[in-house]
């Protein structure tokens, strides 16, 4: 169990970029759509999602395009989900200048797989800085029980590392634990390969959870593992398990490691799965087939799941077991967030139940 700072005003502080997700209607493919549905969205505050629909404060801190449409809808999307919000506020300046990021995204179906394309030319979060946010009042007056972070803003552009290092440094200061979800992106990474992973390693150093697959640890944190894909899922545990064996070594800070198992079925159905390590002690969940809506987000709500499980003080395999459950939630909607009315429905999803509830 992980202890936590017991007078922390939030649960969950989260760095992050927001953008726009645009999804063709009824899991047609984008190339030959002409009706979109527009939502907000980030990896990042897909995870604090699951905390903030079942009660826990969380905010997020990001930037805003000054008078866009777009960041009033981002705004309002997550007051709805129940967070609080902070960040600076960027002029356009001109129709060349910033805006939020762009995910253009498809659903897959059946034998078709999803495709995604991000374009992020000119988005706003690149000119995240810590001058622009007041980290005395956030970690220490305020407070948070844990930060979540991931790779995705630590390697946006050299301004949003530097954040992600200060706001690691002060959280930690400050008594905060550390939530670092490696995610990998080869073509953020490109040409800044050793830059990224001296902030990756300190950023790992600081964190007492560290999450991600088999190539993020190799390719993030040097760290020797097995090969990617290819492997029966009975390999790709024990493999994970030597791996982490390794990352423990180095990064002793840290006292809990997950990542997940996905064996792609259709489009439609998964074999769905995760490993956590804690102390000595591994929590295995063999796949099991759940039904896919849209499978953007399944992994960030498995960790928004384990976090939950660890600010409600959870034991490790309890906290795995919700995971694996909200994971599967966030597949079952077209939000890329998982929006649990209650735990007794992400608990009714782990046993298997899909009952009709009267």
């Amino acid at each position: 169990m992980i202890e936590l700072r017991e007078d922390a005003k939030y649960s969950l502080v989260i760095p992050t970029s927001m953008g726009t997700r645009l999804t063709p209607v009824d899991h047609q493919p984008f190339h030959c759509s002409d009706t979109f549905k527009m939502q907000a969205t980030s990896a990042e505050s897909n995870v604090g999602s699951v905390s903030s629909f079942l009660g826990l404060p969380v905010k997020i801190l990001t930037a805003f395009v000054k008078d866009s449409p777009v960041a009033r809808l981002i705004k309002d999307d997550l007051a709805r989900r129940h967070m609080d919000y902070e960040g600076p506020e960027f002029e356009q300046d001109t129709p060349w200048g910033v805006r939020h990021q762009i995910n253009m995204a498809d659903s897959g179906w059946g034998t078709r797989g999803p495709r995604v394309q991000n374009d992020r030319a000119g988005e706003v979060g690149r000119l995240l800085n810590v001058k622009y946010f007041d980290l005395d009042r956030i970690f220490a007056q305020d407070g948070a029980k844990i930060v979540h972070m991931s790779g995705l803003i630590a390697a946006l552009s050299e301004d949003a590392s530097e954040f992600c290092l200060e706001i690691a440094r002060a959280a930690k200061k400050h008594g905060a634990r550390i939530s670092f979800d490696l995610n990998h992106r080869a073509s953020f990474w490109r040409g800044r390969e050793e830059e990224l992973s001296a902030a990756f390693k300190e950023i790992a150093s600081l964190s007492d959870i560290l999450i991600g697959n088999e190539e993020d640890f190799q390719l993030c944190l040097d760290i020797e593992g097995p090969e990617a894909g290819g492997e029966d899922i009975g390999a790709k545990i024990d493999g994970f398990k030597e791996m982490i064996q390794r990352v423990k070594q180095q990064y002793s800070n840290a006292s809990l490691f997950a990542t997940t198992l996905r064996e792609v079925e259709s489009a439609n159905s998964h074999m769905w799965g995760a490993i956590v390590s804690s102390g000595d002690d591994w929590h295995v969940v063999e796949p099991r087939e759940i039904g896919v809506l849209d499978r953007i987000g399944g992994g960030d709500g498995f960790v928004g799941g384990l976090l939950y499980g660890v600010l409600k003080q959870w034991d490790a395999e309890k906290s795995t077991q919700f995971g694996w459950a909200t994971g599967a939630l966030a597949a079952t909607m077209y939000t890329d967030y998982g929006q649990p009315a209650d735990e007794d429905q992400v608990w009714s999803i782990w046993k298997g139940n899909a009952r009709v509830q009267r």
